[in-house]
């Protein structure tokens, strides 16, 4: 579903990621682990359109799309939860979800989307003409979720969702993601928290200092004694 090849990208003229290559299949959940400051970040937004690579390709669902602004990748719904939830707090609920159906293919399905994420997070259809901004942390990334979910995505694309918050709360995203994949959608998940992100995936990246240094299937990384060293402090 998602390509992603010998990919580099700079930031003020810092090259952040060095011939970076990926590869996410339908149907999986995959992440992209390691500290802070490693190019996670950077990976999304580059696959999102918000940066634009220097050298290499990305594709999805075979098609080239690197060079395509941003609107034009959320039309194919390759769609991000960004870092930090930004959500609109002085909007209700209700028009935060809203905005997550602006494009018209997934408008068309508002009504049939809304009661998705109702399902999913009853707490929103109570509480739907309440501020965003009055929300806990953690209501505000599960909001953030649903107003993804209500892009229709075929491959979602998550930036440390669980930052901030409460271990409760950290657990309740996490099994959140797992319903979401049981459900079908294709995760592609960048975190810091490395063991709960190998025990949900089926694959996982390790991404220092802007290059891949490990990869394979999750449950291997989990006993990887640099992996179990490094990030599980074991």
């Amino acid at each position: 579903m998602l390509n992603v090849e010998k990919l580099s990208v700079a930031y003020a003229g810092v090259t952040v990621l060095r011939d970076l290559s990926l590869t996410v299949n339908e149907g999986e959940i995959v992440s992209v682990v390691g500290a802070n400051g490693g190019g996670k970040t950077t990976l999304l937004k580059t696959i999102s359109g918000l940066m634009k690579p220097i050298s290499g390709s990305i594709e999805f669902m075979g098609e080239k799309i690197h060079e395509f602004p941003p609107h034009e990748i959320c039309k194919r719904r390759l769609i991000q939860v960004p870092e930090g939830r930004q959500l609109f707090p002085k909007m209700k609920v209700i028009n935060n979800l809203e905005m997550g159906a602006y494009l018209p293919e997934a408008r068309k399905d508002t009504a049939q989307s809304l009661e998705r994420v109702y399902s999913l997070f009853p707490l929103f259809k109570d509480r739907k003409n309440q501020k965003a901004g009055s929300l806990s942390g953690g209501e505000q990334q599960m909001l953030a979720i649903g107003r993804a979910l209500m892009s229709r995505p075929k491959l979602l694309m998550l930036d440390e969702p669980s930052e901030g918050l409460s271990p409760l709360y950290t657990s309740n995203v996490f099994d959140t993601l797992k319903i979401l994949g049981e459900q079908g959608i294709t995760i592609l998940l960048v975190s810091q928290e490395v063991e709960r992100s190998l025990e949900l995936s089926q694959r996982a990246y390790v991404l220092e200092n802007g290059q891949i240094t490990l990869g394979g299937r999750s449950s291997e990384l989990l006993n990887n004694d640099k992996v179990r060293e490094s990030y599980l402090g074991m």
